[in-house]
């Protein structure tokens, strides 16, 4: 005999009462369906006069969208990353606040100088004193091998938890120091890590090397070099380079413009592929980055199969991120489309390439003017007049002459090796007087100088579009109220709705069409 109920918990069908069912996401929810015409509809309680239980859907937390190992792993509550947005941009506040909310950011390391880096990690050190639910980013540095060593062994000597590398084509002594570095066996011999590796990557023949031990040689030239010990090296072997690989697909900055929804299914096949090759003992976690700028995108990810979500540029926004207010501002008007590739500064003269706001800045076309001048000539003075003419005064606003200046100024200091080769080879000077544009540029946005506006380079992807669209007439809206746990938060909250809605639909369930989109709220 059917329990009688409450008007309260009578079974809803009508649109506005399942959409109220829909995002109380953290009751358990019954799926029923009335006996009389055979309507699917949902209930409070499994019993009820006239219908029959399809089914039981239990609570649904943010907290449990992604793989449950990566809190336990990173002593987290909830599967999400802030990710290291160069030049400082993802700063010591805000990977303070994120790891005090009980999530997980990475200092935007790319860029820096040794001194400042290290500036960070004190700040980090002392302001998250005991804990280990933060990191800083290593970079690969081509054109700077010394300074890509040295952020390492600073990493290394402080201990920094957790090291998100990226840029990598090829594993690096500094990369592979950073992952060996402390490995020790507990008592039942499982292996522990001192610091955990995320690398973050878009190629699956470079996610294969982070997904596999340490090569041989690289551990016996650690080892020849009395930075890694025997018994380190010997762990090694054992384990993956890295136990968290953050696929990187349409993202801001460096990014191959691979859809999320391709490469994520490739990357887990690969993941599980070499897990039974090498026998790991402790699964490798595959997480999303890359077009994360709404519920609806965070909750694809994690039905893809991403361990955890790492959002990037959409974080600029936030009051704690090391970009002027200006620089926010503009970010705030770009829609899906206004985005743009320009040259790399870090890899000009490779012709790598990485994606740009385009709407309310002539960065990207003046970049692009520089790299294809610079590939049709052979040297400064080889630039015809007019082109020199024209680069000077809308472009760089100085003199060839005046720009070299100070750049040989700034290698001087940085590295002088630099200046050497640009001494013998004319051509590596042309690229490093339009490199100085390109870095420019970025600390022109970072620092709000107003004259240089036009220039400001933002690095952004269609997933800010997608943000400002969606947190219109919300209180996300305005800028005071982006803080980098709102944002966050919110694209959680929304994707485990979103998430509950899709799992609705799948017994039958006629969900209205705005049952998968999410309002933002300010949540505690």
């Amino acid at each position: 005999m059917s329990t009688p109920v409450s008007q309260a918990e009578a079974p809803a069908f009508g649109e506005q009462e399942l959409l109220a069912h829909i995002r109380q996401i953290r009751r358990p929810l019954h799926v029923v369906t009335r006996i009389s015409d055979g309507s699917i509809g949902v209930a409070w309680t499994s019993e009820s006069a006239g219908h029959r239980l399809l089914g039981t859907l239990p609570p649904l937390y943010p907290e449990w969208l992604g793989d449950r190992s990566f809190g336990t792993a990173h002593e987290v509550r909830f599967p999400y990353v802030a990710g290291e947005m160069a030049n400082g941009i993802a700063t010591t506040r805000l990977v303070i606040e994120m790891a005090r909310a009980e999530m997980l950011a990475f200092f935007g390391a790319g860029g820096l100088d040794h001194p400042r880096v290290e500036q960070a990690v004190e700040e980090l050190s002392v302001g998250l004193r005991g804990a280990r639910n933060w990191g800083v980013n290593l970079i690969h540095s081509p054109a700077e091998p010394e300074l890509e060593e040295r952020i390492a062994e600073l990493l290394v000597r402080r201990e920094v938890p957790r090291i998100s590398v990226s840029a990598y084509l090829e594993l690096t002594p500094a990369v592979v120091r950073c992952s060996a570095t402390g490995l020790s066996v507990d008592r039942q011999g499982g292996i522990i890590r001192r610091a955990r590796l995320f690398a973050k990557v878009s190629h699956p023949d470079v996610a294969a090397k982070f997904m596999s031990p340490a090569p041989a040689e690289l551990l016996r030239v650690l080892v020849g070099r009395g930075q890694l010990t025997e018994a380190e090296a010997r762990l090694a072997a054992r384990v993956p380079v890295a136990e968290d690989i953050t696929v990187e697909a349409d993202s801001g900055g460096h990014t191959d413009n691979r859809p999320l929804v391709v490469i994520l299914p490739a990357m887990l096949a690969l993941r599980d592929e070499l897990h039974r090759c090498f026998g790991y003992t402790t699964p490798i976690r595959v997480g999303a980055a890359g077009g994360l700028g709404t519920p609806g995108g965070v909750a694809a990810a994690f039905a893809l199969g991403a361990a955890y979500v790492m959002t990037g540029s959409v974080n600029q926004m936030s009051v704690e991120a090391g970009v002027s207010d200006e620089a926010k501002a503009m970010l705030a008007e770009a829609g899906l489309a206004d985005v743009m590739m320009a040259p790399a500064a870090d890899m000009f003269e490779l012709g790598v390439r990485l994606q740009v706001l385009r709407r309310g800045t002539m960065f990207g076309p003046r970049a692009v003017r520089l790299y294809e001048t610079y590939r049709e000539y052979d040297s400064l003075e080889a630039v015809p007049e007019p082109l020199r003419i024209k680069i000077e005064r809308t472009v760089l606003r100085a003199s060839f002459d005046e720009v070299w200046e100070e750049t040989r100024r700034f290698w001087e200091q940085r590295d002088p090796v630099e200046l050497e080769r640009a001494e013998r080879d004319p051509r590596h000077r042309m690229a490093l007087t339009f490199r100085w544009y390109l870095g420019r540029s970025s600390h022109w946005a970072i620092e709000g100088e107003t004259g240089r506006r036009t220039d400001y380079q933002l690095w952004c992807g269609p997933a800010v579009g997608a943000f400002n669209q969606w947190v219109t007439g919300s209180f996300l809206a305005q800028p005071a109220a982006r803080s980098v746990i709102q944002i966050a938060r919110n694209l959680l909250e929304g994707a485990a709705v979103i998430t509950r809605a899709h799992q609705l639909r799948t017994f039958g369930l006629p969900v209205p069409a705005v049952g998968f989109s999410y309002e933002p709220r300010r949540l505690a």
